[in-house]
């Protein structure tokens, strides 16, 4: 996707902000902030001490610190940048620091469970403003981050409908000013339209990963060997972070057994147009799908180079 041109901010909307969790999502933040000037001073919190070190050399931060105290005095927006699991300890960890009029908001891919392990845990005066950005690579960590990471991408904000506007509009100013389009749902359905958009090809992709291993060694290294570029797509989606995966499931159960259910339904019927020799129901869903794939290319979501944008080996 080619870069968008942003102009940096005069003035930083942002006084302080702190990020918790420097990986991928959380170092792409520290940058665009960096980048376009959306906030006075950044602050990367950090359990891991490995992670605290390679931030300070890359200085992506204005302070990097492992203490929540440090990290939560003064801010005006936290973004937890942790898997679903560790939400809510995370944030038990920051609350008695949060300054009134701050604000907390996240990442995470689910967004129903976020209130129930955040909001317990806030002092009045704090607002809760969930996110989440549709963006990412197979990537972690510090270095896998990128200014440009949301620019032309979606980022899905679910306030509660008793969060004040102003806190909203400011978090909503933020990922604007990383490039990033936003839209504004419940977390109900948020956490419904990504359960097939995104939860299920995971979980989908984890599956045929997972039993082309467990055929590997019947077909003595042929499937790896082998492998076509379909093959390829899957494995580069089951080489996403497994602990976020392993939370987002467990914290979407109901949704993606839901979707899963349809999925069962539609691959049973695609079966039996194959048992069949159904050439004409199969010509009809190949083609429907393939209209959907352009249509994602077209909204600037996708890329339309070849092979999908994989950089092809030097010739010979």
């Amino acid at each position: 996707m080619p870069e968008l041109h942003l102009a940096e901010a005069a003035t930083p909307p942002l006084g302080r902000l702190t990020i918790v969790g420097l990986g991928l999502i959380g170092s792409s933040i520290a940058r665009a902030a960096r980048r376009y000037n959306l906030a006075g001073t950044i602050v990367a919190l950090d359990r891991d001490e490995a992670v605290r070190a390679r931030v300070a050399e890359l200085g992506i931060a204005d302070v990097v610190t492992g203490d929540p105290q440090a990290g939560a005095a003064e801010t005006d927006l936290v973004i937890l940048c942790v898997p679903v699991g560790a939400i809510g300890a995370a944030a038990a960890e920051l609350a008695p620091y949060l300054k009134p009029g701050a604000i907390v908001s996240d990442v995470g891919s689910v967004k129903g469970a976020v209130v129930a392990a955040i909001q317990p845990h806030l002092p009045a005066g704090v607002a809760l403003v969930r996110g989440h950005p549709i963006a990412g690579t197979e990537f972690s960590g510090p270095d896998a981050g990128f200014a440009t990471l949301f620019n032309g991408r979606w980022c899905i904000l679910t306030p509660p409908e008793s969060t004040d506007a102003a806190a909203v509009a400011r978090v909503r100013a933020l990922w604007e000013g990383m490039g990033a389009n936003v839209e504004t749902m419940s977390a109900e359905h948020h956490d419904h339209v990504l359960a097939i958009t995104s939860h299920l090809p995971h979980l989908i992709a984890y599956n045929i990963v997972g039993t082309a291993a467990d055929l590997e060694e019947a077909t003595q290294s042929e499937v790896i060997k082998f492998s076509a570029s379909g093959f390829r797509d899957f494995t580069r989606i089951a080489a996403s972070d497994p602990t976020m995966w392993r939370d987002i499931f467990l914290n979407n159960r109901e949704a993606v057994l839901e979707m899963l259910g349809r999925f069962n339904e539609d691959l049973s019927a695609l079966a039996k147009a194959v048992r069949w020799g159904d050439g004409e129901a199969l010509h009809a869903m190949f083609t429907r799908t393939r209209a959907i794939r352009r249509s994602i290319v077209a909204q600037g979501q996708e890329t339309a180079a070849p092979d999908f944008g994989r950089p092809r080996p030097p010739e010979a």
